[in-house]
């Protein structure tokens, strides 16, 4: 079975991989149209291909182009009405010569929408009736039979993609944009989240520099960030850490008479509010340490502990 299924994988690979030679100005003509138009690109199917067709759509409104999905089936009892008259509309058929699409492929043209055949037949009614072909041919399906949709929807969908990102890069989409699409889950988190947003006011750990040992201790343990601040005039000077306190007992057998001063680290590392969760993971990471002071202003605004990124879903 291992065996069988490397040679399925293979066998796709191979395929995708001949798309390449059949990429012509059809493309190129299509990217034109769609950064022309003030229509939505409008992806229709039937069967398999519509499904891929609507993997499609929401891949092309995520990264910059309004686009949305129309049944072929749907489209010829009614849903018709969606397509506006600027809309551009790729119309997805590994055969291009199903009864459906034979159907709404006149009605289409009939309106002046422009088409775009997507399809692993160029010679097929649909390709000779589209505006532009985007050739999806394949040798052959992965069952041994031959049937099943497989390769011919991998080459559709893996066409589609590369629409989507050759419009994302003309279109000048980027990740500030990207984020604004995507506000939930661990993408749009790291794109967006900022250390205010990770700030908690009950987890503001601070000292003073002459604070004893015995408050430090109880700040770090009680504040449940695994360090604290220490300001001076409220400036931030330095910052103590467990590992701090862990390293002092090992040292000092009597630590009765120190004060924070005494064990704090200099030049802690400080960051503003609005820095990305992201960039301060990446940071706390080559610096190797569990934590950053967040200011605002100069001023002392809290501590973010590393799970307190991780536990956001950003990595």
């Amino acid at each position: 079975m291992i065996h069988r299924a490397k040679a399925v994988i293979a066998q796709q690979a191979a395929a995708i991989e001949g798309l390449i030679p059949q990429l012509t100005s059809d493309f190129e003509q299509v990217i034109r149209w769609l950064q022309d138009s003030n229509g939505r690109l409008v992806l229709t199917g039937i069967g398999k291909s519509a499904i891929i067709g609507m993997k499609i759509t929401a891949t092309l409104n995520s990264t910059g182009t309004k686009s949305m999905f129309m049944h072929a089936a749907d489209a010829i009892h009614g849903d018709l009405g969606m397509i506006d008259l600027n809309d551009i509309v790729i119309c997805l058929s590994k055969s291009g010569t199903t009864p459906e699409i034979k159907t709404l492929v006149p009605l289409l043209k009939n309106r002046g929408n422009k088409l775009v055949g997507m399809t692993a037949n160029p010679d097929s009614y649909l390709a000779k009736q589209s505006d532009a072909v985007l050739h999806v041919g394949i040798p052959n399906e992965a069952d041994p039979n031959n049937l099943a949709p497989t390769t011919s929807t991998t080459a559709q969908l893996v066409m589609g993609d590369a629409l989507a990102i050759c419009l994302m890069e003309r279109n000048g989409f980027n990740a500030e944009d990207f984020a604004r699409s995507h506000p939930g889950g661990a993408l749009g988190k790291a794109l967006h989240v900022q250390l205010i947003h990770l700030l908690k006011e009950h987890k503001k750990p601070v000292v003073e520099q002459n604070a004893p040992i015995a408050e430090v201790i109880t700040e770090i343990s009680t504040k449940l960030v695994g360090a604290t601040a220490v300001l001076e005039n409220e400036k931030v000077i330095g910052i103590i850490t467990d590992g701090d306190l862990r390293r002092m007992m090992e040292n000092q057998k009597d630590f009765s008479s120190l004060s924070a001063k005494d064990i704090m680290s200099n030049n802690p590392v400080l960051l503003v509010d609005t820095t990305l969760a992201k960039e301060a993971l990446s940071l706390m990471q080559e610096k190797e340490i569990s934590q950053v002071i967040v200011t605002q202003n100069d001023n002392y605004c809290g501590i973010v502990h590393i799970h307190d990124i991780l536990n956001e879903g950003i990595y």
